[in-house]
């Protein structure tokens, strides 16, 4: 039986998610494997840290704090690292649920000491209550989810997705916290790279490091109507090129686009094919789906050359540096430089 304790972190930033907000904390309260705590780290807004504190006052449970870092999910996330006790902290988005064994199955993976980072299955739940019939399920990374290509069971990858993450906190100690200057900031442009950079940062820092893939571990996640759009999936498509070409110019091309060349080559290939052969048996839907991966994979590209020639210009980020026998991977006054980095959602295996 593993003694390990999860600490779950929940970086919340505006009112209009207030029911999602609370559905989140109760599906950890809801866990078959019950969480060590519950830490709500609000992003820079008074009101709503003092509703949530009022709504928490008492449940000893839940803790609600501010971020005490830049405004951004990766401060948020780094303080609410800082603040947790756990042997394990795990990562929740603020729009989403956990299925009740979620936890059960993270912890079950940390019984290999060599395992740093477990992550999980996160599946779409569509405002319209199914998936626009043009919408390729090779692209639900688009709307944060888990996107078909990636392998069953639990499995090795390069990097996984935030917002259905776990680290052991020696991981922290070992590589540090996330960057900060880069990740989503509220509702501004969807760039990120904050796990996927902290991921790379962890594998070349403990190279002996396993990080783990279990699509059991499963969360819900909330897809408003403005993402079930076009203009949307063109959007973020953009902005995953621009995210890209930042981790390239990072790490370099060959640890920071090696598995989105089986992804681009593989994976899309398929979805075409099947695109057009659904169209063929006359579901119209198979064409638009198609059509929609030639134009996301191009407009990616097109915000990958935009991003390389951009990265060109240099740019700065800070990576929180923990210390030994006592992390503290918000801490302002110890940071380290880097050039800027970008958000993968694609090519997450390993």
């Amino acid at each position: 039986m593993s003694t390990e304790t999860v600490s779950v972190v929940i970086c919340v930033y505006t009112e209009d998610r207030w029911g999602d907000i609370l559905a989140a904390v109760a599906s950890v309260r809801a866990q078959s494997l019950p969480a060590h705590e519950t830490l709500l780290v609000v992003d820079h807004n008074p009101t709503l840290l003092a509703r949530l504190r009022e709504r928490y006052a008492d449940d000893h449970t839940v803790s609600v704090l501010p971020n005490a870092g830049p405004r951004g999910l990766s401060a948020g996330r780094n303080t609410g690292i800082t603040a947790s006790s756990g042997s394990v902290i795990a990562f929740l988005d603020d729009d989403a649920v956990a299925e009740r064994d979620w936890l059960r199955h993270f912890v079950a993976a940390y019984e290999d000491p060599r395992v740093m980072a477990v992550g999980g299955r996160t599946m779409p739940a569509w405002a319209s209550g199914r998936r626009p019939g043009w919408f390729p399920r090779e692209f639900e990374w688009v709307v944060g989810c888990t996107y078909l290509g990636l392998p069953p069971g639990r499995v090795p990858v390069r990097n996984v997705l935030g917002g259905n993450a776990s680290f052991r906190r020696t991981a922290f100690d070992a590589a540090g916290g996330f960057a900060t200057g880069i990740g989503r900031d509220g509702d501004k442009r969807p760039l990120g790279c904050e796990e996927t950079e902290l991921c790379i940062r962890l594998r070349r820092a403990r190279p002996d490091a396993l990080l783990l893939l279990d699509d059991r571990a499963v969360i819900h996640h909330r897809v408003p109507p403005a993402r079930e759009r076009f203009g949307y999936f063109r959007t973020r498509c953009y902005a995953e090129g621009l995210s890209k070409a930042l981790v390239a110019r990072s790490v370099g091309t060959e640890a920071g686009l090696a598995t989105e060349r089986r992804y681009a080559t593989r994976v899309l290939p398929f979805g075409v094919a099947r695109g057009v052969r659904d169209a063929l048996l006359g579901r119209v839907s198979g064409l638009a789906r198609a059509g929609a991966i030639v134009a996301g994979l191009a407009t990616t590209a097109a915000g990958y050359a935009v991003g390389t020639v951009r990265s060109r210009n240099g740019g700065r980020f800070v990576i929180p540096v923990a210390e030994a026998q006592g992390t503290d991977p918000g801490r302002a006054d110890a940071p380290r430089e880097a050039p800027h980095s970008g958000q993968h959602r694609p090519g997450a295996v390993a």
